[in-house]
C-alpha cells in the first residue's frame, strides 16, 4: 500500500498591498506611546557621542530614504505585488525600529532636556511615517492631488530636524530657553498692542455693530451680542493692566538673564542643574499665557491677582535655582535680587488694586454663610 502523501504546509495568504500599507499605519502608531514613556537601555559599554549621532543621523537618512519609495511605488499604477508590499513594509517597520533604539541608547546622564529633544524629533519622524501610510491607503495613486506628498514631506522634514538637535545638554538647554524666551516675548507684544490700540478684540465690535444695524432696533444685551462691559476695559481694569504689564516685562527679562548665564557659565558636564533650570524655565510661559488671557474683558481682578501669584511664585523659584547653580559663580551677582525685587514691586501692586474687590468677596462669602446657618 503506497504512503500517503504528506500533507503540504499552508501557505499564509497575504492581505492586499493596501490592507498591509493601513496595518502598517496601527502598528506605528501603537508604537508611540512607549517613545514617550521609555527609558533609556541600562548598557555596562560607555556612551561615545560620536557614534550615537552618527547612528541617529543614518538612522533617519534610511527612514527618509524608505519614505520615498513607498512613495514612489504607491504613487502610479499598477500598485506593488501583496508579496512586493510585504517586503516594503518589512523595510519601513525595520527602519522606524531602528530609529527608536537609537533614540533608547541616549543614555540619562547625557541630560534629561537633550533626551527630550531627541524623543520629540523620534515622535515626530514615527507619526509622520504613520501619517504617509494613512494618506498612501486613503488616496493611492494620486499623489500629485491629495495628501500622500504633503504627509511625505512631513516625514522628510522630521528626518531633516535631526542634523539640527542640540549635541548636548548646554546646548540642548539654551535651544528651550531661547524658546521660552521667544514664546513670553510673543505674549508681552500682543498684551501691548491690544493696551495702544484699547481694543482688546479689535474689529469684533464693527461686526458686532453691523449686525446690530442688520437687525433693526433688537437689543444690543441681546444673545450674542455682548455689552460693553465684555468688549472694553474700565478705568480700574486699565489701571491693573500696568503692573500686569510690568510682570510679564519682568518674566521677559529673568529668562533672558537666565539664558545668558546659561550660555556664558553652564558647562556640559553639570546636566542634572542645567535640567532643574530648563524645568522651572518651563513653566514661566504657560503661566505668563494664564495672565495675559485673564486681562482680556471681562475682567475678574480676582482671576488676575491669583494668576499673577502663580507666576510670581514661578519667577522666584526659576531664580532661585540658578542662584543655587554653577551658572551663577557669584550668588551675590546684583542682577538676581534686583529683579526679584521688581517682581515683587509688581505684586505688591496687584495686590492694592485688587484688594477691594478681595475684601468684597470674602464679605459676600460671609454673608452667604450666615444665611445658611439661620
Amino acid at each position: 500500500m503506497a504512503n500517503a502523501a504528506a500533507p503540504t504546509a499552508a501557505v499564509p495568504t497575504l492581505a492586499p498591498p493596501l490592507e498591509q500599507i493601513r496595518h502598517l499605519a496601527e502598528e506605528l502608531r501603537l508604537l508611540i506611546p512607549g517613545v514617550r514613556v521609555g527609558e533609556a537601555l541600562e548598557t555596562t559599554k560607555e556612551f561615545n557621542p560620536e557614534t550615537f549621532w552618527r547612528r541617529l543621523n543614518e538612522a533617519a537618512v534610511n527612514v527618509s530614504r524608505e519614505a520615498t519609495t513607498l512613495t514612489e511605488v504607491f504613487s502610479h499604477l499598477p500598485l506593488p505585488s501583496p508579496q512586493e508590499t510585504q517586503r516594503f513594509c518589512e523595510q519601513v517597520r525595520a527602519a522606524i525600529k531602528a530609529m527608536i533604539a537609537v533614540y533608547y541608547s541616549l543614555p540619562k546622564n547625557q541630560g534629561i532636556t537633550l533626551r527630550k529633544l531627541v524623543r520629540s524629533t523620534t515622535l515626530d519622524i514615527v507619526d509622520g511615517m504613520a501619517q504617509l501610510m494613512d494618506a498612501l491607503f486613503m488616496t493611492p495613486t494620486q499623489s500629485s492631488e491629495n495628501n500622500d506628498l504633503i504627509s511625505y514631506n512631513s516625514v522628510w522634514t522630521a528626518c531633516q530636524q535631526v542634523p539640527q538637535i542640540p549635541r548636548d545638554n548646554k546646548a540642548a538647554a539654551l535651544s528651550m530657553l531661547t524658546k521660552n524666551v521667544d514664546f513670553v516675548k510673543d505674549a508681552h507684544e500682543e498684551m501691548e498692542q491690544a493696551v495702544e490700540e484699547c481694543d482688546p478684540y479689535c474689529g469684533l465690535l464693527n461686526d458686532i455693530e453691523d449686525n446690530s444695524d442688520n437687525h433693526g432696533d433688537e437689543e444690543d444685551d441681546g444673545l450674542g451680542y455682548p455689552n460693553n462691559r465684555d468688549l472694553y476695559w474700565s478705568e480700574e481694569d486699565q489701571e491693573l493692566i500696568i503692573p500686569c504689564l510690568a510682570l510679564v516685562r519682568a518674566s521677559k527679562a529673568c529668562l533672558k538673564k537666565i539664558r545668558i548665564s546659561v550660555a556664558e557659565n553652564g558647562k556640559k558636564d553639570q546636566v542634572a542643574q542645567l535640567d532643574d533650570i530648563v524645568d522651572i524655565s518651563d513653566e514661566i510661559s504657560p503661566s505668563v499665557d494664564d495672565l495675559a488671557l485673564s486681562i482680556y474683558p471681562p475682567m475678574c481682578h480676582l482671576t488676575v491677582r491669583i494668576n499673577s501669584a502663580k507666576l510670581v511664585s514661578v519667577l522666584k523659584k526659576a531664580l532661585e535655582i540658578t542662584k543655587a547653580s554653577h551658572v551663577t559663580p557669584q550668588p551675590e551677582d546684583s542682577w538676581i535680587p534686583l529683579l526679584i525685587n521688581a517682581v515683587d514691586h509688581c505684586m505688591n501692586r496687584i495686590k492694592e488694586l485688587t484688594q477691594n474687590e478681595l475684601e468684597l468677596t470674602f464679605a459676600d462669602s460671609q454673608l452667604a454663610d450666615d444665611s445658611l446657618r439661620i
